[in-house]
């Protein structure tokens, strides 16, 4: 019996391929970032074909670094950036647009538009979410109103819609020649197009947007069987099991599958989820409400999510677009050459603040700068912004549960930096606790996968694969953990109300 899974990790920056054995344990990876295409401030797109290509590439790369073939795969998951929004034309395959990734701000103008008419949670009783940019819904809208034709031709049909995943898997299943066109409730619930309580698209919300239902993909639960891949030479003929939002899938690879159970993932932004269990949670403090996962015929489990724009993407940013750093991991040296960050604070609000405070309007700040002020305290000051925006979520999970959290479970690639989880662990003041197994996202869409195919039992088995690695205790005072926090807050507002009019018309992009 096959006894391996295959995961395919679409994210924001790269895609990955990952073969997992029965026990858990990582037996091969492949890799390959894709460009970041960013025609004007606060527009960021990807090419749908060159990540379509890089998939083919790293499944083939990752099967063959394993020494495995399709018979040995029992099944595949997949797991992806959320909210990006792919739209193309089914009979040549072709994407008319790029994809509209989840930063991209650009129709702020139509959210502020609706938001004018019923305020930015008019649709939050439905979705869960409020009207911000972040979401599909915009980006969809946006395509079909500035592509040539692609109005008419999504009302006649031809066009289709998807999140990563569904692009994905639609190629991975055959493409123009068969394709399965499919996302899951986790995905689908970032869409600001899908019913909580039905776990169906809203006729009226579709109507809201001018989104004809034919381009929406047929929701799914997280874990069962979508269809078969067919890439000869690599993973022909297995079965496509699961099917996971990034946030979601690095939950359900941390084991945290009960209400009460949470995580914290670093990774382009930082994302902390806290289960629900079957109980919809609505937040009167800046989190948002979300699918967590459903296994087959499963009632849905939901979730409360913080979600944090820009952090991984912050020293993305230090190396591409300042140069300080050759690569991404050089960021922790740089910033341990210092004690402190100098009294400067790094508030990283690129695409505007999200949770908990939900401000398109905010920009990034560099303050406390002084002749003082190098790039190692720079460098300590992007990545002290990471920690101070998961205590600013952790807050509102506090405030919306009313019970403090007694540790966090950490994944992602930012957690191999040890400085960054030792000052999480001091600006909380509870342990940040690392498990063995940090690509926690690739885990659970294996997990889901394997769970689908047999390869393992139930969810019971699944919590005794999880094994702690590292456990940070805090060590900073009190008093020093609330002076810091208290200067980081005071930092953010000086990031607010900075896009106004004059703004925008400086930008060049008033007319986005």
């Amino acid at each position: 019996m096959a006894d391996h899974v295959l995961a395919i990790d679409q994210g924001t920056t790269s895609t990955r391929s990952i073969v997992f054995d029965a026990t858990g344990a990582v037996v091969s990876v492949a890799q390959r970032e894709h460009r970041q295409i960013m025609p004007h401030a606060g527009w960021v797109e990807h090419d749908p074909v060159e990540i379509w290509t890089n998939t083919e590439w790293v499944v083939s790369a990752a099967m063959s670094q394993a020494g495995l073939g399709s018979s040995d795969i029992a099944g595949i998951g997949v797991t992806n950036q959320r909210e990006t929004a792919i739209v193309w034309d089914k009979r040549t395959g072709r994407p008319v647009h790029n994809a509209l990734v989840w930063q991209d701000t650009r129709t702020q103008p139509r959210i502020d538009a609706l938001a004018a008419e019923g305020g930015t949670d008019r649709f939050a009783g439905v979705t869960g979410l409020p009207l911000a940019t972040y979401f599909s819904a915009s980006k969809i809208a946006w395509i079909l109103d500035h592509v040539p034709g692609g109005r008419a031709a999504a009302e006649a049909g031809d066009l289709l819609f998807g999140t990563p995943d569904t692009w994905v898997v639609w190629n991975l299943t055959g493409g123009r020649r068969g394709g399965i066109h499919v996302t899951d409730v986790t995905n689908a619930s970032r869409t600001l197009l899908m019913d909580l309580r039905t776990l169906d698209w809203s006729d009226d919300l579709l109507t809201a947007w001018g989104i004809p239902r034919a381009m929406m993909p047929q929701i799914r639960s997280s874990s069962e069987v979508f269809g078969e891949a067919r890439l000869p030479g690599a993973a022909d003929g297995v079965p496509i099991a699961g099917i996971l939002g990034d946030q979601q899938a690095a939950t359900f690879g941390q084991a945290a599958f009960d209400a009460g159970e949470s995580k914290n993932t670093y990774g382009t932004g930082n994302f902390l989820l806290v289960g629900t269990g079957t109980d919809i949670v609505r937040s009167a403090h800046g989190l948002i409400t979300t699918v967590a996962y459903r296994c087959g015929d499963e009632p849905a489990r939901y979730a409360l999510e913080g979600s944090i724009a820009v952090t991984g993407s912050l020293v993305q940013w230090l190396r591409d677009n300042l140069g300080i750093i050759q690569r991404s991991e050089d960021v922790e040296a740089l910033a341990a050459s210092v004690d402190d960050n100098g009294g400067a604070y790094f508030v990283p609000a690129f695409s505007g603040l999200f949770a908990p405070y939900w401000r398109p309007d905010a920009r990034g700040a560099l303050v406390g700068m002084t002749r003082f002020v190098h790039k190692g305290h720079i460098a300590r000051a992007a990545l002290e912004s990471t920690a101070f925006q998961t205590r600013d979520v952790v807050e509102a999970v506090i405030g919306d549960t009313g019970r403090p959290l007694a540790e966090i479970r950490v994944d992602g690639g930012m957690t191999r930096d040890d400085l960054l989880m030792q000052f999480q662990a001091d600006i909380l003041g509870i342990p940040v606790v690392r498990p063995k197994v940090i690509e926690t996202t690739a885990l659970g869409a294996a997990y889901a996968a394997g769970l689908a195919t047999g390869v393992w039992a139930s969810r019971d088995e699944l919590r005794a694969h999880w094994q702690e690695d590292v456990r940070f205790e805090p060590r900073m005072p009190e008093t020093e953990r609330e002076q810091r926090y208290r200067q980081w807050k005071k930092a953010v507002s000086k990031s607010l109300d900075w896009v106004d009019d004059d703004a925008r018309a400086l930008m060049g992009t008033s007319d986005g």
